[in-house]
């Protein structure tokens, strides 16, 4: 009789618990956001994406120089070292070593200082579009608003997706006054 009362008041508690749950779940609304494409469609962001790669393209091309003046010391080291003198070919050595290294280095400065130019304009971006986000969630009355870029969603319906109207209002907010 113990054990029937105990098993009948578990499954009382468990349907209230439950109950509530679903009320909890129900009540919920939630949008999403994919910041990706709010880099990369905005105004602002395409802008920064421009920026970047115009800067790639110029370390590129100063990296191709230095492979040039790389590649011209090695031919001449490999042509000319049957007729050069000892000094003549550890001054050229030392040379094509001095370049290598200035290479690797300028490599190197570039991926670092690209990482925190990104690193940057991200955050500037973020921190211009996060005050649209907040108010955009509490003019439809949001609880919860996800990045699909580093939430895992998987699945949303399509009518919670407000990336398109946070774009809109941002390359908005930074249009010139008419």
């Amino acid at each position: 009789m113990r054990r029937i009362l105990t098993a009948v008041l578990l499954l009382a508690v468990m349907l209230i618990a439950g109950s509530h749950l679903a009320l909890a779940q129900q009540s919920l609304k939630v949008g999403v956001i994919n910041s990706q494409e709010i880099l990369e469609k905005s105004a602002e962001g395409k802008k920064a994406i421009a920026q970047l790669e115009e800067k790639n393209r110029k370390t590129q091309q100063d990296l191709a120089k230095l492979d040039d003046q790389i590649r011209q010391l090695e031919s001449r080291l490999s042509t000319q070292q049957l007729t050069m003198t000892q000094e003549a070919i550890l001054s050229l050595s030392v040379d094509l070593d001095r370049k290598r290294t200035e290479r690797q280095r300028m490599a190197e400065d570039a991926q670092k200082d690209m990482q925190e130019l990104t690193q940057r304009l991200y955050m500037r971006i973020q921190s211009e579009v996060m005050p649209i986000i907040n108010k955009l969630g509490q003019e439809k009355g949001l609880d919860l608003i996800l990045d699909l870029r580093e939430s895992g969603v998987l699945f949303f319906s399509p009518a919670v997706d407000l990336t398109q109207e946070v774009i809109k209002r941002y390359d908005a907010s930074k249009a010139p006054a008419k």
